[in-house]
C-alpha cells in the first residue's frame, strides 16, 4: 500500500530497528518533541522497534500502524527483525 508520504509497505514485513531510545512513558508527554520526528529520551538501554512482522500472530501484533513503538535490547537478533535504509531527499 502506498502512504501519503510516498513510501510503500512500511508495516508488517519485519520489525524494524530505529536509532531512537525507548522509554515506556516518554511519548505520553504532549510536546513538539513527541509529535515531530520523536527520537525518544536522550539515554536508556532499550531501542525502538516499529512495524510488526509477518511472523506475528494477531493476538500479539495488534499494533500494525506506523506510530506503534515497542522496545528491545540493542544486542538482540531475530529472523523477523531488520532495518530500513533511508536518506534525506
Amino acid at each position: 500500500r502506498k502512504y501519503d508520504n510516498g513510501f510503500y509497505n512500511l508495516v508488517g514485513n519485519v520489525w524494524e530497528w530505529c536509532a531512537d531510545r525507548f522509554h515506556p512513558t516518554w511519548h505520553a508527554k504532549e510536546s513538539e518533541a513527541t509529535r515531530i520526528n520523536p527520537k525518544g529520551p536522550a539515554s536508556g538501554d532499550s531501542r525502538v522497534m516499529k512495524g510488526g512482522s509477518f511472523l506475528c500472530h494477531d493476538s500479539y501484533c495488534n499494533r500494525y500502524r506506523l506510530g506503534a513503538r515497542t522496545a528491545n535490547s540493542p544486542d538482540s537478533a531475530a529472523t523477523n527483525l531488520g532495518f530500513r535504509c533511508a536518506r534525506d531527499a
